[in-house]
């Protein structure tokens, strides 16, 4: 499957879908981005089920600041509507394979129950609201059953 061109227009829309879609923010100037074009494209052609979607950060800036995007190529995963993953850096091909396995594995049920509970702590005890979720920093294998934190467009109820 070709990749699509995600935009501040059609953003939500394709991502507040039942099912995955990974999201490559990229730039036409950034090295490591043309660099991981290929796998992210190969990619896609083994995984038909997957939308996978691109974001030129030159030409949307404003998605790419809504979602704090400061290093590019950033990678993230979106399931069944839930942002589960965030990272920058190109990621080789293995570890790519190896971020879909899990974001395929994942118990979108538990993910759900955590972030209530993640909210609902979050309401009760104003310091843990304030502490960076260690799972936006985790590895592609290292990918945490939860989200990685309360982005724009995460969980539909």
């Amino acid at each position: 499957m070709a990749t699509v061109t995600l935009t501040a227009a059609n953003f939500d829309e394709v991502t507040n879908k039942d099912g995955i879609v990974l999201v490559d923010f990229w730039a036409s100037w950034c090295g490591p981005c043309v660099r991981f074009a290929p796998t992210y494209e190969r990619s896609s052609e083994k995984h038909p089920e997957i939308t996978f979607g691109k974001v030129d950060t030159e030409a949307e800036q404003l998605l790419a600041e809504k979602f704090g995007i400061r290093s590019i190529p950033t990678i993230m995963a979106v399931r069944d509507g839930v942002v589960v993953f965030a990272q920058p850096g190109a990621l080789p091909e293995p570890a790519l394979e190896s971020l879909i396995e899990k974001v395929e594995e994942l118990d979108m049920d538990e993910v759900r129950e955590q972030m209530a509970a993640h909210r609902k702590g979050a309401h009760s005890e104003p310091a843990e609201a304030t502490k960076a979720p260690a799972e936006a920093t985790k590895a592609p294998a290292e990918v945490a059953k939860a989200p990685a934190k309360d982005e724009p467009a995460t969980a539909r109820s």
